[in-house]
């Protein structure tokens, strides 16, 4: 039996959805720059600082699961 190759399936359609996902990022890194933000501390003002926030705070937060997964995982005979 063939297997049906779906949209995501074909290289070429993942890399035009690829090449569409950075060209939106690259262009609200851009608009960003240009919209004025109403801050309450003046680290709020910088150029692209909430992107840069959101981007530290993620791999904070890998690291810090990947640390946490030493004290939390159980053995592979726990429910034996």
């Amino acid at each position: 039996m063939k297997k049906e190759l779906k949209t995501f399936d074909d290289p070429k359609n993942v890399k035009i959805l690829l090449r569409i996902f950075y060209a939106s990022l690259v262009v609200l890194l851009i608009v960003d720059l240009f919209i004025h933000k109403h801050a309450d501390f003046p680290w709020e003002d910088a150029p692209n600082f909430f992107a840069a926030y959101g981007f530290v705070s993620c791999v904070l937060l890998i690291f810090i699961a990947k640390i946490l997964r030493r004290f939390i995982k159980k053995d592979e005979t726990y429910y034996d």
